[in-house]
């Protein structure tokens, strides 16, 4: 399919070809044509690991400064004081065997699942539904706690997932097309500077082998990894 008028002139706007730096590729970005709907800013990051070894699996959670600039869905699977402080803090949906019996009936409406490790046994049992759309609770990502309020505040305020696919790349949402380009280079920032520090002690050789950025109908823009 052919790509639009405004992809077309997004793209004449740069030299695609090029690695740009962080600031560079932020403000590039910015300046794409508007379309009639928010886009999303994307980051995708190749990494010098191999995904099919446990320890140089990635996965893990960072908190993006300047948010996502989207109304995050969260689910809480929790009882007693734990479940009101969950609703006090936000969460469109609360509950235990409920919510499972919910989920389990397609209710799939939520960005984002936590629960408390006492839940764990009812929630265990909705991998097959959750497991698939990447919405499985993990203690690794801090949606396994025993905490939920708090988790519930920190996603809903720009905390986001992310893991390495069986190609060694991270897909990670950095915001929209309308942030300022400030806003965008230090969400960016703030992912790489936690890849890199989670770098597993067996990758060798560079690790951040490539790295881009792209709003959801528009060119990518690559970024300078030297030195990362």
């Amino acid at each position: 399919m052919a790509n639009g008028k405004k992809y077309q002139n997004a793209a004449r706007g740069y030299d695609r070809e090029r690695m740009h730096s962080i600031d560079e590729a932020a403000g590039i970005v910015a300046a794409f044509p508007k379309r009639n709907f928010e886009e999303t800013v994307d980051l995708v990051v190749r990494l010098g690991v191999d995904p099919r070894k446990a320890d140089e699996m990635i996965r893990g959670t960072v908190s993006l400064p300047s948010g996502t600039g989207k109304a995050v869905r969260v689910a809480v699977f929790a009882q007693g004081d734990a479940a009101q402080a969950a609703r006090d803090a936000g969460a469109e949906f609360v509950g235990g065997e409920d919510l499972a019996e919910q989920v389990e009936g397609g209710m799939l409406d939520f960005d984002v699942t936590i629960a408390a490790p006492d839940m764990m046994p009812i929630v265990g049992k909705l991998g097959r539904v959750l497991g698939p759309r990447s919405l499985m609770p993990n203690p690794k990502t801090g949606t396994v706690t025993p905490d939920v309020a708090k988790a519930v505040e920190e996603f809903k305020g720009g905390k986001v997932e992310f893991r390495t696919d069986k190609f060694a790349n991270v897909h990670v949402p950095v915001g929209k097309v309308s942030f300022s380009s400030e806003d965008l280079s230090s969400n960016i920032t703030s992912v790489i500077d936690e890849l890199r520090r989670m770098r597993p002690a067996g990758a060798k050789g560079q690790y951040v082998k490539k790295a881009s950025i792209s709003s959801t109908m528009g060119p990518s823009i690559k970024l300078d990894v030297s030195g990362m």
